[in-house]
């Protein structure tokens, strides 16, 4: 290999070393202000290789290095990556390449040493791949390093003339290459942390689109198949809607349905009960507040609707709204207009309104009490969510799913019997899904065994006697079997002892003889396993 060319400075007269200081310190000078220029252009964006194409544009028209090149170095391929030039105008130069030793700007990647060529056309490896360089000014090529050792591309330059001072211009080549390491290694560090987070980000989304789909509500009643075939109409666009039914039905979780199945599913979902607030604080928490706008506002705040723009804002309980705050709330949901709470300037969102509401709103407008034109603007796309007490054939798809996530969050198993889930079947749920989530949660603390059954019910505090309205008027005067316990063959060698004995009662209607036929068994043996068994006789 040939030995890299140094340029040596010939010895000074005495008559030339006055003038000669002059000049080093003017170079002095001129290499000062160059690193300042660059240090300012690399510390103005992050965006790599513009600032390098800046960095090498400021030294060229400056005239202290001209017809700079950087390169870096492809992880991929281990081959350099022309990353710019100075010339804007320059011919397309990202297919060029250098692979390690390849040429002149190889060598200096491969040598981790700078070259300085007095004329670059007299060097036979250099290639003019580019036809920057201009073949009778000299050359410097220095490596562009993170660290010591690490080097991640080369940066390459020709002073205006080959002179005594050629190491001091190739000394200020390698301190712009240090500085270009550096915003090297901040670019990589910041890609690094964008990368990582654009995949949290669509992670989160995935998880958030499966975790509020349509195959996580639960319901195969004709009621909520319904209410799924209107969901999944007005999730396409981004009509204003109205879930109404009792507290507890899961309105929350259909308006998050809606939202993440819908075009605007990657803007943000901004929830509120609008219950929770008076009116005072309810304006500046859904319109935001200026600087100052009232004792405590230290500074300017975000409301609701400028946070869910370009997304969705659910608004929860909107019935509890005064009547002052509604003329209010009309202006924003009609024009997509407002002002913050003590400002002049009127800001414009774009927001898809899911609202929800236990009340009659009808009723509500008759008496004066809410704005008969919120009352439309909102009932745009009304959706109403049945009772629990109306669906229940979901009850045990329910149950079985809220006792699993139970199971998840105790860390343990858990399941729930046959004859618990008829004793939930005929329970009048006032509450609703709540209610029952919070029963099941019960159950599961009282249950010792990780087994939700009748016995364990009883201890939550539920009335496993009870019936509801609906299942009495069907009933008569008479009994009414679990459903589930309908559907349990008695002579499954499978089904634990005490199952058996309850679910034979069930289906006879808790007769204790016709039970016993069932079961083959004589009233006597029958009773005797309910006592030793523990079984709670449920009297009609």
């Amino acid at each position: 290999m040939l030995e890299m060319p140094e340029v040596e400075a010939p010895a000074p007269s005495p008559s030339q070393s006055g003038n000669g200081e002059a000049v080093r310190l003017k170079l002095l000078e001129e290499q000062l202000a160059a690193l300042f220029d660059v240090s300012c252009v690399l510390s103005r964006s992050l965006e790599l290789r513009e600032t390098l194409r800046h960095v090498l544009r400021t030294l060229h028209e400056r005239g202290r290095l001209s017809r700079g090149m950087a390169s870096l170095l492809d992880a991929d391929s281990g081959d350099l990556l022309v990353a710019a030039l100075h010339d804007e105008d320059a011919a397309p130069f990202e297919k060029i390449r250098y692979r390690p030793g390849e040429g002149v700007i190889g060598q200096v990647l491969e040598s981790n040493r700078r070259w300085i060529l007095p004329r670059v056309g007299d060097e036979p490896r250099f290639l003019d791949r580019l036809g920057l360089f201009d073949a009778d000014l000299p050359f410097i090529g220095v490596p562009i390093r993170i660290g010591e050792d690490d080097v991640v591309g080369v940066f390459a330059v020709q002073p205006p003339v080959a002179d005594e001072l050629m190491p001091q211009r190739a000394r200020l080549a390698e301190m712009i290459a240090n500085l270009i390491g550096q915003a090297v290694r901040l670019s990589r560090s910041v890609e690094a942390e964008r990368r990582a987070l654009r995949e949290e980000r669509d992670t989160l989304r995935r998880h958030l689109k499966s975790s509020h789909g349509f195959d996580n509500i639960i319901g195969r009643t004709e009621r909520m198949r319904l209410v799924f075939d209107q969901v999944r109409q007005v999730a396409k666009w981004n009509t204003t809607v109205l879930l109404r039914g009792e507290s507890g039905t899961g309105k929350e979780l259909i308006a998050s349905a809606i939202h993440y199945n819908s075009p605007r599913a990657g803007g943000p979902f901004i929830k509120l009960n609008c219950a929770a607030l008076p009116d005072n604080l309810l304006e500046s928490e859904l319109f935001g507040h200026e600087k100052g706008a009232f004792t405590g506002a230290q500074s300017q705040r975000k409301g609701r609707f400028e946070q869910a723009d370009g997304g969705t804002i659910f608004l929860d309980e909107i019935g509890e709204i005064s009547p002052a705050f509604q003329a209010k709330l009309l202006r924003v949901l009609q024009e997509g207009e407002f002002e913050r709470v003590g400002g002049t300037r009127t800001l414009g969102v774009d927001v898809r309104v899911i609202a929800a509401t236990n009340r009659n709103l009808e009723q509500e407008v008759r008496d004066g009490v809410f704005r008969e034109d919120l009352y439309y603007r909102l009932n745009v796309m009304p959706i109403l969510m049945p009772a629990l007490r109306e669906r229940v054939e979901d009850i045990p798809e329910l149950a079985k799913f809220l006792v699993a996530k139970l199971a998840k969050r105790q860390g343990r198993e858990l399941t729930i019997t046959d004859s618990a889930l008829g004793v939930l079947m005929r329970h009048h749920w006032p509450g609703n899904v709540r209610e029952l989530e919070n029963c099941m949660e019960r159950a599961a603390v009282m249950s010792e065994g990780g087994i939700i059954d009748r016995d364990v019910l009883n201890l939550t505090g539920l009335d496993v006697g009870a019936l509801p309205e609906t299942a009495m008027a069907a009933a008569g005067s008479g009994p009414v079997a679990s459903p589930a316990a309908d559907n349990i063959d008695l002579s499954d060698p499978d089904i634990d002892e005490r199952e058996r004995v309850i679910a034979a009662l069930e289906q006879a209607g808790w007769v204790q003889a016709k039970a016993a036929r069932l079961l083959g068994m004589t009233p006597r043996q029958i009773a005797y396993r309910i006592q030793t068994m523990k079984i709670r006789v449920k009297q009609f």
